[in-house]
């Protein structure tokens, strides 16, 4: 037997591969006369870079950018497809993990450092830049990633705004014409894991807002901001960013992007899974395993164990799904993809004991695993 181990990150906890190394090791303890294959996924999230570049054979370039506060800092993207290829992770240069949590303002944070990643990408001549948007402290709809790339904020007097909700509350124009013409000729794919729109109760400032730092009266002002950026946009260029899907992801910047800068989104797990030749793995597995910190109905929306999931039952190979949550019912629809859900826990605990002890319960669940298999 082959066993597949394809998890997700486990949220706070494990990273991908992490997930993967401690649930192989429990395998290869269990009575089960197997080999087991680690192939960790993301879907856009923070870790999705990395993972592309150990996958792609990649390398990495250090650069100094702004981080989400304008503060300088070393940040790097990596090259891979023979340095035709720019793999940018937002969270490297524009993240929540680069402030403290007193820090968090997503009216003062900006994505102008991830902007000058694509600069300095487009300095070694590449062709295509890949995106990774998740764990991004921001909610500038993307103005400054499109600032850094020469694109101007004006307000009512034709001034410069600096490329942050608190400044462009007075936005009144948007001049493009000192954007780097560069960025057109070059092919932009962005990988998004939530497919959000821009505005209203499940958009980028409602939804997002709070995570990223914002009040209650902050998510009202970015709201403002995101939409007068949209009307403005409509308005001199003819073009509406509202109904876009994906266009909430990483704090609005998917849709200022896609409506500037021609980049395409794309489903994350699904582009990830292609790129790094996951199909090759499956094809050679009897079982895979998959899972994430939360199995559910949203799940199935797009998430990382369903895409993986998805694609194994093209092959009749099933599917086990874990999870340090999952539904006590779960639906005839989550039964569709996955042939067993379990939870990695063993017994009741305290979330952050829980999160804790994750890799021990996913090696001590790989171990059971193996032996239920066995028998």
């Amino acid at each position: 037997m082959h066993i597949l181990i394809a998890p997700n990150a486990f949220k706070n906890s494990l990273s991908a591969e992490a997930a993967a190394e401690a649930l192989q090791k429990g395998l290869l303890e269990s009575a089960l006369n197997c080999t087991a294959e680690c192939f960790p996924i993301a879907d856009g999230g923070d870790g999705t870079a990395e993972l592309i570049l150990k996958k792609c054979n990649g390398s990495l370039v250090n650069v100094t950018v702004n981080d989400p506060l304008s503060r300088p800092i070393t940040a790097s993207f990596g090259l891979i497809d023979n340095e035709r290829t720019a793999v940018i992770e937002m969270a490297v240069a524009s993240g929540l993990r680069l402030l403290k949590p007193t820090e968090l303002n997503p009216m003062q944070t900006t994505t102008y450092g991830t902007g000058q990643l694509m600069l300095a990408a487009l300095d070694k001549g590449v062709d295509r830049i890949i995106l990774a948007m998740g764990g991004s402290a921001t909610v500038d709809g993307g103005c400054g990633i499109l600032n850094a790339l020469g694109i101007e904020f004006l307000d009512v007097d034709g001034k410069a705004l600096q490329p942050n909700p608190a400044s462009l509350i007075h936005l009144a124009t948007i001049d493009t014409s000192k954007l780097d013409k560069r960025v057109l000729e070059t092919e932009i794919v962005v990988i998004c894991d939530v497919d959000n729109r821009l505005l209203g109760e499940k958009g980028a400032a409602t939804v997002f807002g709070p995570q990223k730092g914002a009040s209650a009266a902050d998510v009202v002002q970015l709201e403002a901001v995101l939409s007068r950026f949209n009307e403005i946009t409509l308005a001199q260029f003819g073009k509406g960013m509202s109904a876009l899907k994906y266009g909430g992801a990483a704090g609005g910047s998917t849709a200022g992007i896609h409506t500037f800068l021609n980049a395409q989104l794309v489903n994350g797990i699904d582009y990830f899974l292609k790129l790094t030749g996951f199909e090759a793995s499956l094809q050679k597995s009897t079982i895979v395993i998959t899972g994430e910190g939360s199995i559910d109905e949203q799940t199935l929306q797009g998430k990382g164990p369903f895409g993986v999931a998805q694609l194994a039952k093209q092959y009749n190979i099933p599917v086990i799904g874990i999870a340090g949550k999952v539904p006590l019912n779960p639906s005839a629809q989550l039964h569709a993809y996955f042939n067993a859900l379990l939870t990695i826990g063993n017994e009741p605990a305290e979330l952050e004991i829980a999160i804790k002890n994750t890799a021990k319960n996913l090696t001590r669940l790989g171990k059971e695993i193996g032996g239920m298999l066995a028998i």
